[in-house]
């Protein structure tokens, strides 16, 4: 696989846990489930584990909820952004591992993504529901599929 390609792939998975910290390591533990991404014999086998699978959804689902609610702090909060690195880095380093490629580099492309996502995201959501003058879970609903779709489109390839 081309290494820019894969460079693409951990930024992107990072910039997915910067939008839900929580739905890139779900996606990630359903595609190694699914045989889509290959980390067998390594330290991250664990992530096609079907107990990684459920595990990982019901965070994903838990975030979604929390997420709507008002007592939620902000993504880019130091303990929310960490999260966010750390989950994006891991997911990052998940998607160098079958590429043959350095871990390390695929963690801080995930965690750079992280960022990324995490102010992007709150930027985004942020204008748009000042902007369009809507209530803000009808901008996060929306996130909250962007971040499924890019994580599917992602951990496919």
């Amino acid at each position: 696989m081309n290494a820019n390609y894969v460079f693409v792939l951990a930024l992107g998975i990072g910039v997915v846990a910067g939008l839900r910290s929580l739905t890139a390591p779900a996606a990630v533990a359903w595609a190694a489930h699914l045989g889509w991404l290959n980390l067998n014999g390594g330290g991250l086998a664990f992530m096609g584990t079907g107990a990684a699978v459920t595990i990982f959804s019901l965070l994903a689902i838990g975030e979604f909820v929390a997420d709507k609610l008002s007592a939620t702090p902000k993504r880019t909060a130091l303990g929310p952004l960490l999260a966010r690195m750390v989950t994006g880095g891991f997911c990052g380093a998940c998607l160098f591992a079958p590429a043959g490629q350095s871990l390390v580099i695929g963690a801080l492309l995930g965690a750079i993504g992280g960022v990324i996502g995490a102010f992007g995201g709150y930027e985004i959501r942020k204008r748009l529901v000042s902007g369009l003058q809507i209530k803000d879970i009808f901008i996060a609903l929306c996130e909250d599929l962007v971040a499924i779709g890019l994580a599917c489109l992602l951990v496919s390839r």
